[in-house]
C-alpha cells in the first residue's frame, strides 16, 4: 500500500489495521504490511446483513458537504460524490480488528514471491514491454521492480479492492480511529473527481482508501500519479501506462538511485555483533567488507556509500545488505516484509537469483500477547524495555539481546517462544 514520503500519511498503516501496531516510533522492520488486496480480509457484508448506519451519519455528511463545499469542491462533485453515499460498517469492523499471530516472514514471501507471482509477473512484464522500457527510460527504476510491486499490491490488478473509496474513506473520516486523516483523504478524493481523473463508481479499492492496481492513497495520487499515456487523465485502475509511470514516478521521488540494486543477500561472519542489524546502523559497503560481511554466492558487495545489514529471522536464517533503493522502497510500505517482498520478486522476475539461505521454519514466534508477556518478563529481570506494547521494536530487541548475552547465546534479538519460556523460567 502507497504512502506518502512525508510523515503525515505514516497514519495509512494506523488506518490499514497493520500488524505492527499504532506506535510512530516503531523500527521499519517491526512493521507489517497490509495483505495484498487479493489476500485480505472476508468479503464484505450484504447490505441485508449489515447493521443500520448511525443515526447522526448523515449529519456528519451534511456538514462534511459544507465543509468541502467551502475548501472549493464544486456542487455537481459533491453531488455526484456524496449523494446516496452509504455508512459501511465492514470498514470500522477491520479499521478496529488487530489480528493476534502475525505471519513469520517466511509465510509472508513464500505466498508474496511465489511462482506464480514471478510467473505471472515475467508475462506482463512481456506483455507491456514497451510501456515498461519508456517508464524506465523516463524515471530511471527498473521495470521489473514496478512489475513488482503491481503484483504484490493487487496482485497485477486481479484483485486490488471493491469498496467505494468514498464509502470508505467518509465511513473512516466519521467513526474511525484516525478521523482527521480520514477526512483529509476524502477532500482529496473529492479533488481527484473534480479534476476528472476518475468517475465515482470507477473510484474503488481497499477498505483503507487505497485506489487502484498500485494502492495510491487520494493525497498521494494527487502528489504523484502520472499520465503515462496521453489521454489527460490519470487513471491508475485502467490505464496500465499510467500505472507504471505513477509507480516509478513516486520510487524516483523516494530517491531511487539508479544503476544501483536494492540490497543483496550476504554471510555474516562468526560472532558478528548482532546489534548491528538495524536500518539505523549505516556503513559503507568497504566498511561492511571490513567486520567480513560477504556477498553469499561470491563477487563484490555493491558500492553503497551508505547501507545497513537486517537479519529479519535472527542468527540462523538469511541476512541482507541493502542500500538506498530499499529504502525508497520502505517509503511504499514501512515494513521489511514487504520491502524484501518487492525486492526478491524483481529479482526473480528480471532471472536473477532469490533468496539461497534456509529461513528458520521450525521456529515458532511470537504472538502479540506473547511479545507483550516477553517484555514484562523482560522489565522485571531488569532489562528495561519501556511500556509492553505487543510490538518488537528497538528497545524491545535491545533488551532481549542483553539477556541473550546473559545466558550465553547468540545476541541476535530474534524474539521465539522457546527464549520466552527461558526467560520466565528464571
Amino acid at each position: 500500500m502507497i504512502r506518502s514520503l512525508f510523515p503525515a500519511t505514516a497514519l495509512l498503516l494506523l488506518l490499514a489495521g497493520c500488524q505492527s501496531g499504532p506506535v510512530q516510533d516503531v523500527a521499519a522492520d517491526e512493521r507489517q504490511p497490509e495483505a495484498a488486496a487479493s489476500e485480505t480480509a472476508p468479503p464484505e457484508l450484504a447490505p441485508s446483513e449489515a447493521e443500520r448506519p448511525p443515526a447522526d451519519f448523515q449529519a456528519w455528511l451534511r456538514d462534511f458537504r459544507r465543509q468541502a463545499r467551502a475548501e472549493g469542491i464544486g456542487e455537481a462533485t459533491l453531488a455526484r460524490a456524496l449523494d446516496g453515499l452509504r455508512y459501511r460498517p465492514r470498514v470500522i469492523e477491520l479499521d478496529r480488528s488487530q489480528p493476534e499471530f502475525v505471519r513469520p516472514i517466511w509465510q509472508y514471501l513464500d505466498s508474496a514471491v511465489s511462482q506464480a507471482r514471478v510467473s505471472e509477473g515475467r508475462a506482463r512484464l512481456a506483455e507491456h514491454r514497451e510501456t515498461a522500457r519508456r517508464m524506465e527510460q523516463r524515471y530511471e527504476v527498473p521495470a521489473e521492480v514496478v512489475v513488482a510491486i503491481w503484483g504484490i499490491e493487487s496482485n497485477y490488478g486481479g484483485n486490488f479492492g471493491d469498496f467505494s473509496t468514498l464509502e470508505a474513506l467518509a465511513t473512516l473520516a466519521f467513526d474511525g480511529r484516525r478521523r482527521d486523516f480520514a477526512r483529509g483523504e476524502l477532500l482529496a478524493a473529492l479533488r481527484i473527481l473534480e479534476a476528472g481523473d476518475i468517475s465515482p463508481e470507477r473510484m474503488i479499492g481497499s477498505w483503507a482508501g487505497a485506489m487502484g492496481h498500485t494502492q495510491f492513497i487520494p493525497s498521494s495520487f494527487e502528489s504523484y500519479a502520472v499520465d503515462g499515456d496521453g489521454d489527460g487523465r490519470r487513471d491508475i485502475w485502467g490505464s496500465i501506462p499510467d500505472v507504471m509511470a505513477s509507480t516509478a514516478n513516486y520510487l524516483a521521488r523516494a530517491g531511487w538511485q539508479s544503476g544501483q540494486p536494492w540490497g543483496v543477500e550476504v554471510r555474516l561472519p562468526d560472532g558478528f555483533d548482532y546489534a548491528q542489524t538495524e536500518l539505523t546502523t549505516q556503513r559503507s559497503s568497504r566498511e561492511w567488507a571490513q567486520q567480513g560481511v560477504s556477498r553469499r554466492g561470491g563477487g563484490s558487495l555493491p558500492d553503497f556509500a551508505q547501507a545497513a545489514v537486517i537479519a529479519p529471522a535472527g542468527a540462523h536464517g538469511p541476512a541482507f545488505l541493502v542500500g538506498p533503493n530499499y529504502r525508497a522502497i520502505l517509503r511504499y510500505n514501512n515494513a521489511t516484509s514487504y520491502a524484501l517482498a518487492v525486492g526478491t520478486l524483481s529479482d526473480r522476475i528480471a532471472g536473477r537469483e532469490g533468496v539461497r539461505a534456509e529461513w528458520p521454519r521450525d521456529v515458532q514466534p511470537l504472538s502479540r500477547s506473547q511479545v507483550r508477556e516477553l517484555q514484562q518478563a523482560l522489565n522485571a529481570r531488569g532489562f528495561d524495555v519501556g511500556a509492553p506494547d505487543g510490538v518488537m521494536g528497538p528497545n524491545t530487541r535491545r533488551g532481549l539481546r542483553e539477556f541473550q548475552r546473559s545466558i550465553g547465546v547468540t545476541p541476535d534479538g530474534f524474539a521465539t517462544l522457546s527464549l520466552l519460556e527461558r526467560l520466565q523460567r528464571r
